[in-house]
Parts: C-alpha cells; structure tokens; sequence
C-alpha cells in the first residue's frame, strides 16, 4: 500500500476529516434532472454575448442544446414553460486551467542507484504524457464548488513537476464519460520547483529552461527522423522515447504548452523558450502583467489571468507614527496592492484578451474579486468576456460554448439579478443540459454583533465531522485582535493518540461565508486542510477539502457567551 493508501486509511479510522459547505446550498445536489425533452425558458433578461443584451427573451433548450434564443420565439406545444421574467441568464462560465478533482499522482521510489545530476524523467518531474483524467475525480466537492460559482466548462491540468503531463477539457454536467470535451488539450509546464524536485537536475528555473531546450530539440529530431523513417530506406529504425512523442503535437502546433508562471520574470523566461522554439504559448495563472505587456502582445502569447487576489492587509496601515524607512516600505506595500488590483484593467486597455484560471483560489472569491478589479479599471463587459468568450477561444471551443446561441451546449448560469449587481446571487446553472439549482440565502449579521453585515465568529466553537468511518468532533477557538482573527482547532490525532491541534489559518469571513485552513501531519505528509461554509446565528454549516482525498460535511456551533473580541 503506498504512502497516500496508508494516511487515507489512517485519517478515515479515525475520523478527522472535516468537510467544506455549499457557498450557496443545492436543492438538487446530483444535478440529475437533466432536460432531456422540450424546454422554454421565458421571459428573461439574457446577456447572449458581453455587451449583448435581450429583454423579455425565450430560450428553448432540446436534448442538452440551445434550440431558440430570442424576443419572438414559437414555444413548440410539448415544450414545459420555465417563467423567468425576474431572471438575468448569461453564458456559463469557462475556466480556462483549473486543478479542481485532481490528485497528484504518487511520486516513484528512487532507485537504489539514483544519480541526482541524471535522475530518470518519472523522478524528476518530467511526465509529459500523463493524461490528466487518470488522477481526475469528476465527483470530488471541489467541482461541484466550481459548478456552484457558474462554471460549466474547465480545462483541468495535471499536478506535478515541470512537466507534469497533458491538459483535458471537461463539461461539468454530468458524471458520465460525455462530460470530456477534448483530451490531450495542452501539454502543461512549470517553471517553479517542486519540493520533490530539490536536490536534483532540473534543480533552478536556469535548469529547467535548459533541460526544456534539450528536450523541445530532441523532440523535434526524433519527429523528423521518424517522418524520414517512414519515407524512406535504409535508415535506422527511430528510437520509441515517450517523452519526446509527448511534444510531437506541440511541435507541429496542433495543441499549445501551457505555462505557469507566478511574476514578471518567469513570463519573461517562458516568452524566450517559445521565442527560441516557435510553439504556441498559454501564460497561466499571471499576476504580474504590467512589466510585460509589450512583450506578450507582440508575440500573441494568450493569457490566463490569477483569479486569486492578494488580501488587504497593508492599505488602512496608519504611517504617521513610523519611522522615515518602516513610511517608506509600507507605502511600497500599499502600491503593490494597489496595482495587483490593475492587472485586468491594463490587460483590458492593451487589447490582450484574457481568460481566468482558478489555480491557487478559491472560485467562491469571484464576485469580490472581480468587483475589486471592476473598481481598478476593467469593464463589466471585459469582465464576462474573461469569463465566457476569451476562454472559449483560448481552448478552441467557441464552436459549442462561450455565448448563448443556436446549436451551442445548453451552459447558462441564472442570476436572480444583474450579474455585476452586488446583492445578487447565482440561482440556477444548467451545465450540458443538466439543471443545477441553488438555494439564496438572505445577508444577516449573525448575533447581531458583527460589524458591515458580518457575522461574528470569535468565540469557542464545537464541531462534528461526518465521514464514512463515522462522526468526530473537535473544538474551533477564535479570537480577534484589532482587524486579525486567529484560532486554533482540534481534531482526532491521525496516530490514534488522543486529539491534536493547529492553528487555523488565513481566517476569513465575508459576510456570512467563512473560511480557513490548516496543517495535519500524517504518516510523514504534511497535509492542508481547507474549510469554508455559511455562519448562520450561532451555526456553521460547511465542509472541509483535501485535495487528494476529497471533502466532507461539517457542522459546528459555538458555545453560549463565547464572543471572544
């Protein structure tokens, strides 16, 4: 049994898991009730395509597919009527690489033999003909949370080293093999190393650039000698290297390699390697733009903006205090954030068009995220373009997805207001023609006592976590200090002594949605916990996510006159 079979077994026996919720609470969580017949969506505002909107138009749906869309369409006789003249429907949402259900395939054991200056490709974080799907969990909590922000589409990338293998297109409707669009969609890349890829070659970005030179060339040899191979005799018979093959369909630009970078100089770095070697080049998961606008519009590069924002920490420091260096710093700060928030806007201004990826953030953060850029620059219509047709066009399927249309995948996500409005909430999203719905909540400060509409969570809080080995609980202590919330949580020790306890990390609330994390050591792995959920009154309702392992309800309350400010 490998590493991760064993802590899997170990935290299951024991009960730790705990579980994240709903942002908003499914009424039909298995997305079953698929329209499979006639249906008329009538009377809605529908935003057909960024800066296209119609009034009081109908959508007829058949079989999964858009059939109608318009002002004056026939309701066909068999069709069921769905009234939505309160209603504001958009394209569903694309993400343009997201690693959500994906779990890192298990690392091999290094021979007994290992050369660190030479390590096999598997050892070394080079994987390029991996397919995504094979360590992919359509059914793991962190789609559905996907789904449950509007997306309907995404392009999932493998987990691991600089190569860790080939991208695959997934419609999030239903469980079914249907739901893969397109496999082998993007070879996927990284610039950054990997904790498993220290102290070995490839072991800096310098080497890395450089192995992925050796390797991009010899691909290319080893196809000319195969095509040669093949034309003609007398030759030697080419060598099968499957790494090399991996490339094939990059080098002849028949799928594109999918970077990611995480500043101004790793896109530098990935720009030069396409500059030397002519393949088409996604720059995923960039924050830092500005620097290099020039650069990726010249050479057409297509970009995947973080949809992940850093938090405000630093923009309501008080400096009069300070000395001239500490002003100094912290106004760099504050500039730094400033124009973190700009990156959209300076995208939008300079006609690059963009799409979003969800690695490393949370899809529940959208709507604020994107107020915040709406707020620095970016056009609501830039908005859902980054959201609808620009990942469309990235991924090559805006034939079927990325605007409502005649003949395109039935992927709509139903507001019951306007979508940039900031009160309004995600009722329905129908993805390849199955119908999702989602309870709305009404805004409440619970208790009362927090401050703008936010719940208060400070205080001592016991939960209970539901898994299949059974129930466990713990405690949740949070306090606050000024604007800081810190906590600590306990939970059933993977080791079978007792409880255990760590701190709780990046506490969040917003509103009534909180959120947090937090480390288990187990079976020599360091694993993080992630947990979001709604506070309602005295009551938290959510689940916890690990990433290879899936996620879990939790339910907590917290203890009477426990408000810890």
């Amino acid at each position: 049994m490998n590493i991760k079979l064993k802590v899997f077994s170990s935290l299951m026996f024991f009960g730790f898991f705990l579980s994240s919720i709903f942002a908003w609470s499914q009424s039909d969580p298995s997305g079953e009730r698929r329209v499979t017949g006639t249906y008329a969506i009538k009377g809605a505002t529908i935003t057909t395509s960024p800066g296209k909107t119609v009034s009081g138009a109908t959508i007829i749906i058949k079989n999964g597919l858009i059939e109608e869309v318009g002002t004056n369409v026939k309701i066909p006789v068999e069709a069921q009527v769905i009234e939505a003249d309160s209603l504001f429907i958009y394209a569903g949402f694309i993400d343009g690489a997201s690693n959500a259900g994906v779990a890192k395939p298990t690392d091999p054991e290094r021979p007994s033999n290992f050369d660190p200056s030479n390590p096999p490709d598997e050892i070394a974080g080079i994987t390029p003909w991996r397919n995504v799907l094979d360590n992919f969990d359509f059914k793991n909590g962190q789609v559905s949370d996907l789904r449950k922000s509007g997306f309907t589409v995404a392009q999932i990338i493998p987990d691991g080293g600089m190569l860790p293998g080939k991208s695959a297109i997934v419609v999030l409707g239903g469980n079914a093999s249907t739901n893969i669009i397109g496999q082998n969609a993007a070879l996927t890349a990284k610039l950054s190393i990997s904790r498993g890829g220290r102290g070995m070659y490839p072991g800096t970005q310098l080497g890395i650039m450089a192995k992925f030179r050796d390797l991009y060339k010899n691909a290319e040899y080893s196809a000319q000698h195969k095509r040669l191979f093949a034309a003609n005799s007398g030759l030697t018979r080419p060598e099968v290297n499957k790494t090399l093959e991996a490339f094939y369909p990059a080098i002849d630009k028949s799928i594109p390699i999918m970077f990611e970078v995480s500043n101004d100089l790793e896109i530098r770095r990935a720009l030069s390697l396409q500059k030397e070697n002519g393949f088409r080049l996604v720059l995923v998961g960039v924050t830092e733009a500005d620097m290099v606008i020039n650069e990726i519009k010249a050479t057409n590069t297509q970009v995947l903006l973080s949809m992940k924002l850093p938090e405000d920490k630093i923009t309501k420091a008080k400096i009069e205090d300070l000395s001239e260096e500490m002003k100094a710093r912290t106004i760099r700060a504050q500039e730094a954030y400033k124009n973190s928030l700009k990156q959209a806007g300076l995208l939008e201004k300079a006609g690059i068009p963009f799409g979003f990826t969800s690695i490393d953030g949370k899809t529940s953060d959208l709507p604020k995220n994107l107020k915040l850029m709406i707020e620095n620059g970016l056009s609501e219509n830039a908005a859902l373009a980054a959201l609808t047709t620009n990942p469309a066009n990235i991924l090559g399927i805006s034939k079927f997805a990325g605007t409502i249309e005649k003949g395109k995948l039935a992927n709509m996500v139903i507001f019951n207001g306007p979508m940039f409005n900031e009160d309004s909430k995600i009722k329905h999203v129908i993805a390849d023609g199955y119908i999702f719905d989602y309870e709305i909540k009404e805004k409440k400060a619970s208790n009362g006592n927090g401050k703008n509409g936010t719940a208060d969570i400070a205080g001592e809080w016991e939960y209970t976590s539901d898994t299949p080995a059974g129930s466990s609980g713990g405690t949740m202590i949070i306090t606050k200090e000024g604007e800081t919330l810190k906590g600590t949580i306990t939970y059933d020790n993977p080791s079978g002594n007792g409880k255990a306890s760590s701190e709780m990390k990046n506490i969040s609330i917003s509103g009534n949605y909180m959120t947090f994390s937090f480390d288990v050591a187990a079976g020599g792995m360091a694993l993080v916990v992630s947990v979001s959920g709604d506070v309602d009154e005295n009551k938290f309702s959510g689940n916890m996510s690990l990433a290879d392992f899936g996620s879990f309800p939790l339910n907590a309350s917290k203890k009477p006159n426990q408000s810890t400010r």
